[in-house]
């Protein structure tokens, strides 16, 4: 971890524009919060089949680069910035697996199963594509709950941090993910 932010100053740096060089500051931000990155990172791949053409590494790596681009986004906190960085890996790959579709056309399509479903008690055969449509359509039903699954399941935090990033309490965590188990479980059943 770099010497240039705590994790105070990596708040302050990520809610105000940095002054100076702005490169060489950002990059000091992703050496701070890399470690943290490639555990996000890990917990999404660890969904995906086995053989997936993008590592920890190249994951975190992309999220991190659509990140340094975003100028409108007013960033609250640290732990904002790693709920975006969650989110926007699951797009990440989401996209890549659409692509991954589209390559193929002519193929007959094998679905991208995800190991960790049982989690959420959801059949073992839905992919990626399934799980994110899933996911986007609860989001209009419930915001809070669908976030939850957001960190929980594809981020990788636990109830605490879950509940700590929204200012939640723990029982609000703990019904948010138990309510969402059940509404996926039941659209991706279907």
């Amino acid at each position: 971890m770099s010497d240039a932010f705590d994790p105070g100053d990596l708040t302050l740096w990520l809610r105000q524009q940095p002054e100076g060089d702005a490169p060489a500051q950002g990059n000091h931000l992703f050496a701070a919060l890399y470690d943290e990155l490639r555990r996000m990172a890990r917990g999404h791949l660890r969904r995906e089949t086995g053989g997936h053409t993008l590592s920890a590494t190249a994951l975190s790596h992309e999220a991190w680069f659509r990140l340094a681009d975003q100028s409108r986004t007013q960033w609250r906190n640290r732990a904002h910035f790693l709920a975006v960085a969650s989110m926007m890996m699951r797009r990440i790959l989401v996209n890549h697996e659409l692509a991954r579709r589209a390559q193929k056309r002519a193929a007959e399509l094998v679905p991208l199963t995800l190991a960790g479903l049982e989690q959420l008690a959801l059949p073992t055969d839905r992919d990626v594509i399934a799980v994110h449509e899933a996911l986007c359509a609860f989001e209009q039903v419930d915001p809070r709950a669908a976030q939850v699954v957001e960190l929980r399941f594809f981020g990788g935090l636990e109830n605490e941090e879950v509940a700590n990033l929204l200012g939640v309490s723990l029982a609000t965590v703990k019904r948010d993910w138990n309510l969402a188990r059940a509404w996926l479980h039941r659209a991706l059943s279907a």
